[in-house]
């Protein structure tokens, strides 16, 4: 839900500006925009293939042309999962309709091409916000097409904003690519993450794992989790990211939670010695902003080039099998202040930007 609470923080930057501002979202980020504002209208979103040992590249390619079954855990039973080429069909539709009516000055697509595309048809100037362009990671050669025709509305863009740190220390550097042999250099921003880093000191008292996403996603995470951390002697707390009655189940020195709060989390966050996470890009300014070393599960690509580059930095280590996790998690340990240290160099890099307000001076800019 990275997309979502860094639509609503701009949103709300804007609207505090005067601004009349339109969302377009689905599925769970249609529901939680629709909770902080009014303007809020619904566009079919788009998937990966995903069960619960995770994103399947296999699968995935044949879903871009073939529907597919797909076994939905939360519902337990199986469901046909539409096209991928059904799926953009109807969330371009979607947002052609409502952009048509609207007659917006200026679109602002933060990951979404569909937007860039009708802009450039209807011929609306846009601002495209994203952390994923060219990613070096983890990506099949399959897909390469299709992100190089997706490519190519980027470059129509007035400006592209990387709510990241400018080089060398972009979180999401593999995830960006080569700009100059993109040709987006000149239109492209690192203004740094819409979230406040300023340092937040926490007592280190237990491990914490936030587990978010699709339920896919979630399974294998807790399948990788939640029996290491179950081992250990220190404390840990697990947060399930399943919205709804929060229960709570402990098993030896781990802690299960289905829920946590906004503040349960940053209370998790502030107060855990090491963050265990799958490498969202939100959540990886999080560990900054806390000063937390970190163990990154990835489950997609760009969550692999995130990883890679925090562990790049020495502020985190990528664990894809359960052996490695065991291995990150006796190494961190060991050099607990080695990583913290790196990470909080990390923090006073981050703190001389303000992504947010950087962004809106942008985005009015570019609507004068």
């Amino acid at each position: 839900m990275g997309h979502a609470s860094r639509t609503i923080e701009l949103g709300k930057k804007l609207e505090a500006d005067g601004h009349e501002i339109f969302f377009f979202s689905g599925g769970e980020a249609y529901k939680i925009l629709g909770k902080a504002f009014r303007n809020v209208h619904y566009c079919a979103p788009i998937a990966w293939y995903e069960n619960a040992h995770g994103i399947i590249t296999s699968a995935s390619l044949l879903n871009i042309l073939f529907p597919l079954p797909i076994f939905n855990g939360e519902k337990r039973k199986f469901e046909v999962k539409s096209s991928n080429s059904m799926e953009t069909i109807h969330r371009y539709y979607d947002l052609r309709r409502h952009i048509r009516e609207i007659e917006p000055d200026l679109l602002v697509s933060d990951g979404d091409i569909h937007t860039l595309r009708l802009g450039q048809k209807w011929q609306i100037p846009s601002v495209y916000i994203t952390n994923l362009i060219r990613p070096g990671f983890g990506l099949s050669p399959l897909f390469t097409p299709g992100q190089r025709f997706t490519e190519r509305y980027m470059k129509k863009c007035l400006k592209i904003v990387v709510p990241d740190n400018p080089p060398p220390y972009t979180v999401s550097e593999f995830n960006i690519g080569d700009l100059e042999s993109l040709g987006i250099k000149e239109k492209v921003e690192f203004v740094g993450s819409f979230s406040d880093t300023t340092l937040v000191e926490g007592s280190g008292q237990h491990i914490y794992a936030p587990i978010s996403g699709p339920y896919g996603t979630r399974v294998k995470l807790m399948q990788m989790l939640i029996p290491a951390l179950a081992k250990l002697t220190k404390k840990s707390v697990v947060s399930l990211g399943k919205p709804g009655e929060k229960k709570t189940k402990k098993i030896a020195n781990c802690t299960i939670n289905t829920w946590l709060s906004s503040q349960e989390r940053e209370a998790s966050l502030k107060n855990a010695s090491l963050v265990i996470f799958s490498g969202g890009h939100i959540t990886c300014f999080e560990t900054i902003k806390y000063a937390k070393p970190s163990i990154v599960v990835p489950t997609q690509p760009e969550q692999l080039g995130n990883g890679m580059k925090l562990q790049f930095l020495n502020c985190s280590i990528v664990a894809r099998t359960k052996t490695q996790l065991g291995r990150a998690l006796r190494t961190i340990e060991k050099e607990q202040a080695a990583y913290r240290n790196n990470v909080e160099k990390l923090n006073k890099v981050s703190n001389n930007f303000k992504g947010l307000n950087r962004t809106v001076e942008i985005i009015k800019t570019v609507l004068q």
